[in-house]
């Protein structure tokens, strides 16, 4: 089970700007681990999504429980392997 949820959606408008929300919900842990867990997913943004990213869209990642024990590196394969899922 990856360790995240992706939501892409169309924006529908002419900008080709990448727009990327990022939400942990308490389910996951306190504050201290909800907020490695964005900082996390805010760096996996910044490295996978101007590559693999749809212009023009809105991504939005939810934390899940296990997304905070997994590699980082197994993290970035589930994100460009999400994007290219949503690509097709």
């Amino acid at each position: 089970m990856p360790g995240f949820v992706l939501i892409v959606r169309d924006r529908g408008d002419a900008d080709p700007a990448i727009r990327v929300g990022i939400t942990v919900s308490k389910k996951v842990g306190n504050a201290v681990i909800r907020n490695r867990m964005k900082r996390r997913f805010r760096a996996l943004a910044r490295e996978v999504l101007p590559v693999a990213g749809i212009p023009g869209a809105d991504h939005v990642l939810i934390g899940r429980n296990s997304g905070i024990e997994r590699p980082y590196a197994d993290l970035k394969a589930e994100l460009a392997k999400a994007l290219a899922r949503v690509r097709k």
